[in-house]
């Protein structure tokens, strides 16, 4: 009995995408999620109030503050150390995935938890967040959203008959969807979702993550505010070699990328070799917050007003190079003790410092090239060079600055992946144990059919030989584990193999018997020559049958076979098509 491979044109619609009306329901549900991911910001965004208030000015508000405008003088240096404390409390008792960047854990969850967080992390994260940057932590508050906007985004999905691919999606859905809300950046946090969290670029996610990411923006205006974050005036330079200046830019700040990635984890090794539980970390790492802040206050938690001040150039050269060098330094060792607090908010600082130094001696407004910097540091630290760039235009509105963010956030880029194994967020999962490979193509065996891989005119073995000489053929001669069973015409009758020989010998099969009266009344998968390689590995797969054989579509005459080992022919093919070199025009 002869069924057509379930991956064939017949059972399966083949189009350029692989979208089907599940999309539409995740949509619906991604809608829901936004709305969950902008409440989950503006949580957040009241914690951090609350807890600076707390902290610094020993006030019950959920006010805005600046605490940079303490009066607490030698206290900054116990504040940070006070709020470490709690956090490393709460990771050691509460769940250890809340330590970290956030965008790491994110990542991790996606491609190797199935994505499926916890409601401890939900709530955990966001509290520990708020804790560590309202009592001085360097941090901002994106990686803490991206992790809560995405464990609410996985809750919400666990609560459905789901794959583990579309649980996915609406844990990106969420984690874009809270970013959005924070900085009213949609197409960013789209694009975000893409480079960074998504490892895809189908309708099945992308649609999905669009609508949660407007319906957070919708709601951004009722519980944050409305318009950029960072609104800024900002002329353009003139001139063509503006251009060639946003490049070289680019290149340095690339630089300064790669030389922050290796620090931290130099630094991060350097805590692992403490004689001190991990718990305790967080609290060594406060006591250089505190140093900093006696140093330079305004390198207390997220620093938004220092990206204002930067923006605007309203700082002198040598407090912009105090700014540079120490927050970095602080930056970098805090977060290298494993506290709770993203990385976002500091690369905007660090990058727009060296922006606004390199201004001063470039053509046009120093605010300008602090923005260019923003661009070019987030493209090069997180190997999102689209998303660095729109980011940078997005919270400043001002889009006419484009193609200059695109120049700093490519050069940035090439640097980065020239000089970086790893960027700042896949260096943890790595360490972890997990390789990831952040470069999107498409699936040679999706692309490749089936005739572009089988053996072709394979041997066969006819359905009208005895039993007995079927046997004697395997004992003596056969060279696969399995074989075709043809009639006359050439047309499937089924698939012989060493297995069923066996089975024949030991029930002790009449040897007269033909072949084709033996045949197993399984039904026998099949292939056509213009089936896609990739559905056929699935149907060996589901069917554990290790050769299919490939008929034509009209006649069922077998034309071909495709084993396991043909299969492995198309990555040789991509691999030779990455590396062989040849020249096709001669002199």
């Amino acid at each position: 009995m002869i069924r057509e491979a379930s991956a064939s044109a017949e059972a399966v619609r083949l189009g350029d995408h692989s979208a089907d009306r599940r999309m539409v329901m995740l949509a619906a549900m991604a809608l829901l999620v936004g709305g969950g991911g902008a409440v989950g910001a503006w949580i957040l965004l009241k914690l951090i109030a609350l807890a600076t208030n707390l902290f610094w000015f020993g006030r019950l508000s959920f006010a805005e503050a600046d605490m940079a405008d303490n009066a607490v003088g030698a206290s900054v240096l116990i504040i940070p150390i006070i709020g470490s404390l709690i956090v490393g409390l709460m990771a050691r008792f509460g769940s250890e995935k809340i330590r970290g960047h956030g965008i790491p854990e994110a990542i991790e969850t996606i491609l190797f938890g199935e994505s499926r967080l916890s409601m401890k992390v939900a709530v955990l994260k966001p509290v520990s967040s708020a804790i560590s940057i309202g009592s001085g932590g360097p941090f901002g508050a994106e990686g803490p959203i991206i992790m809560t906007g995405g464990a609410i985004g996985s809750l919400f999905a666990q609560c459905f008959h789901l794959s583990a691919a579309e649980r996915k999606t609406l844990l990106v859905a969420g984690a874009a969807a809270g970013m959005t809300a924070i900085f009213g950046t949609p197409l960013a946090a789209i694009l975000l979702a893409i480079e960074v969290l998504l490892f895809e670029w189908k309708p099945r996610s992308f649609v999905p993550v669009v609508l949660a990411v407007l319906m957070s923006f919708a709601c951004r205006p009722r519980l944050i505010g409305d318009g950029p974050m960072f609104a800024a005036d900002l002329p353009l330079p003139v001139g063509s070699w503006s251009l060639v200046y946003a490049l070289g830019l680019g290149l340095l700040l690339g630089l300064e990328a790669a030389l922050l990635s290796k620090a931290l984890y130099r630094i991060e090794d350097g805590f692992h070799r403490l004689p001190l539980h991990w718990m305790g970390w967080p609290a060594v790492g406060a006591i250089a917050v505190g140093i900093g802040a006696l140093i330079e206050p305004r390198v207390l938690g997220a620093g938004y007003g220092n990206i204002h001040a930067l923006l605007g150039d309203s700082l002198e050269m040598r407090a912009i190079v105090i700014l540079l060098v120490v927050k970095a330094l602080v930056w970098l060792i805090a977060l290298g003790s494993g506290t709770s607090g993203g990385v976002l908010a500091p690369l905007l600082i660090l990058g727009g410092a060296l922006g606004c130094i390199a201004g001063q001696f470039l053509l046009g407004d120093p605010g300008f090239w602090a923005m260019i910097g923003m661009a070019g540091i987030m493209s090069g630290a997180m190997r999102a060079p689209l998303t660095g760039a729109l980011f940078a235009a997005e919270l400043t509105g001002q889009f006419a600055a484009l193609p200059f963010c695109i120049a700093a956030a490519v050069a940035a880029y090439a640097v980065s992946v020239l000089l970086m194994r790893r960027s700042i967020l896949t260096e943890k999962i790595a360490r972890r144990g997990r390789h990831i490979l952040q470069e999107y193509s498409v699936d040679a065996l999706d692309l490749l059919q089936v005739r572009d891989l089988m053996t072709a005119e394979p041997e066969t073995l006819a359905g009208d030989w005895p039993v007995g000489e079927v046997i004697t053929f395997f004992e003596k001669e056969a060279r696969h584990r399995s074989y075709p069973v043809t009639d006359q015409t050439g047309r499937l009758l089924g698939l012989v193999s060493r297995s069923d020989v066996l089975r024949w010998e030991v029930e002790g099969c009449d040897r007269e018997t033909l072949l084709a009266e033996n045949l197993s009344d399984a039904s026998q998968p099949t292939a056509f020559p213009d089936s896609p390689s990739g559905i056929v590995a699935d149907l060996i797969v589901q069917s554990g049958i290790g050769r299919i054989p490939i008929v034509e579509r009209e006649t069922r005459k077998v034309v071909g076979i495709l084993s396991r080992q043909d299969l492995l022919k198309a990555r040789h093919k991509v691999r030779a098509g990455e590396t062989e070199r040849t020249r096709h025009i001669r002199q």
